[in-house]
């Protein structure tokens, strides 16, 4: 009996975190063994392609094809949601989600053209099912209906992959590096003016100056950064970014470290296992998941984050350090359309409580680092990417409908005489 087929659109082969989350949902399907598997490849923003070639993942290349022969009994389209399209008998979007506290109105249009969604964090899901966006009569603009989310919302993490992030004894090199204790940031530096980008990078960078400025032995910042490419271009804009923000704090400065480029999951594994790598920080204004978060949790040390958006499904407050703050309205410079519209709010962290975690982490490590491994231990047994899978199997279970497959003819043999030449 020949197997269901599935269709997944996807950034398969880009380096992005979408990227990222493609190639593990694909390794998730073929690992089901029930589906016949096809992906239509796509592009992501502006990250280069080649994952797949650089990383010996060339089986991947195998499933990859120029278009559809037919239509797919499930077709997965992994995108933002104003990008969905049903093309197939049963369809899924998956997707990170949102970063902020409503998400526009041509994102609900496309979860409602879908069959189910699947995005990575319980504060997507809410915000998925919770926006509510007024339907008005063009001539007496009186509301007439409301638009929200009708199809079914489900939380996918994304499982980490034991077998890469774990410890080991690092090789990484940080012999440029003369700190023994070195904060890390991993993640893409994005739009927006200062305290108003994504991730918040420049915001992040002059709290940890202020926190240990003409401090004698002052921790070092190590930023894990780009805008999105590898370029020479790229390096010289974020040396020039970090510059103008230490331009803007007075005193003796504690220095921080830029590495850019390309790393393989090897690599951020050493880097994350460094000796002097004691402790992540992240104080984002918002994320659909925080997939380095995670990664870096399977280490076993200290995390000083954000306490709103996705990370908070896997850094509980008893074992990571959680910093509070209110929302904000999102600013204009970060505005991206259909995508972070004006009209939403994310998380400005407290000046205060970021100062204090920076502090207390580095005078007070032993305590947060017997916590970390607190925090390991339950995100390897809760986060992984066999758990993952379990997941994916558990909604596919429950959601996608009986399909007749396609029986294969089975012919009786003949007993036919033996012809003999003569």
């Amino acid at each position: 009996m020949s197997k269901l087929t599935i269709a997944v659109s996807c950034p398969i082969d880009t380096y992005s975190g979408y990227g990222a989350r493609s190639r593990d949902f694909v390794k998730a399907l073929i690992d089901l063994k029930e589906y016949d598997i096809q992906i239509i490849s796509q592009r992501w923003g502006n990250t280069r392609f080649g994952y797949l070639n650089d990383h010996n993942e060339d089986y991947l290349y195998s499933l990859i094809v120029p278009k559809l022969d037919a239509k797919p009994d499930i077709w997965v389209q992994v995108t933002v949601p104003n990008e969905f399209q049903p093309v197939g008998k049963f369809n899924i979007g998956l997707t990170a989600g949102i970063e902020t506290n409503i998400c526009a109105a041509p994102w609900v249009e496309g979860c409602n053209r879908m069959d189910l969604i699947l995005c990575s964090s319980e504060h997507s899901k809410r915000v998925f099912l919770e926006t509510r966006w007024d339907k008005k009569d063009q001539r007496t603009q009186q509301t007439v209906s409301q638009l929200k989310v009708e199809k079914p919302v489900e939380v996918l993490f994304e499982g980490g992959d034991l077998t890469k992030y774990k410890q080991v004894k690092s090789t990484f090199d940080l012999s440029q590096v003369k700190e023994s204790f070195c904060f890390l940031f991993v993640g893409h530096w994005l739009q927006g003016k200062f305290g108003q980008d994504r991730k918040n990078v420049g915001y992040m960078i002059k709290s940890f100056l202020e926190s240990f400025k003409n401090k004698k032995d002052a921790p070092a910042l190590l930023l894990k950064t780009s805008s999105g490419t590898t370029s020479i271009l790229d390096q010289t804009k974020i040396l020039k970014k970090i510059d103008e923000v230490r331009k803007t704090v007075k005193g003796k400065l504690p220095n921080i470290y830029l590495l850019h480029g390309d790393v393989s999951d090897s690599e951020i594994n050493n880097l994350y296992n460094h000796d002097k790598v004691k402790a992540m920080v992240c104080v984002t204004k918002g994320e659909g998941f925080g997939r380095p978060l995670l990664e870096f949790s399977f280490i076993n040390k200290p995390i000083l984050a954000s306490a709103w958006s996705g990370q908070t499904d896997f850094l509980d407050p008893q074992f990571a350090y959680m910093v509070g703050g209110e929302l904000t309205q999102i600013d204009g410079s970060a505005a991206v359309k259909d995508v972070l519209i004006p009209e939403s709010s994310w998380f400005t962290p407290n000046d205060a409580e970021v100062a204090r975690g920076y502090k207390d982490i580095f005078k007070n490590y032993k305590k947060y680092a017997s916590s970390a491994k607190r925090l390991g231990h339950k995100n390897r047994t809760n986060f992984s990417y066999e758990k993952m899978v379990d997941k994916i199997k558990e909604y596919f279970d429950a959601y996608i409908p009986e399909m007749p497959k396609q029986v294969e003819l089975s012919l009786p043999k003949l007993d036919l005489p033996t012809l003999k030449k003569v």
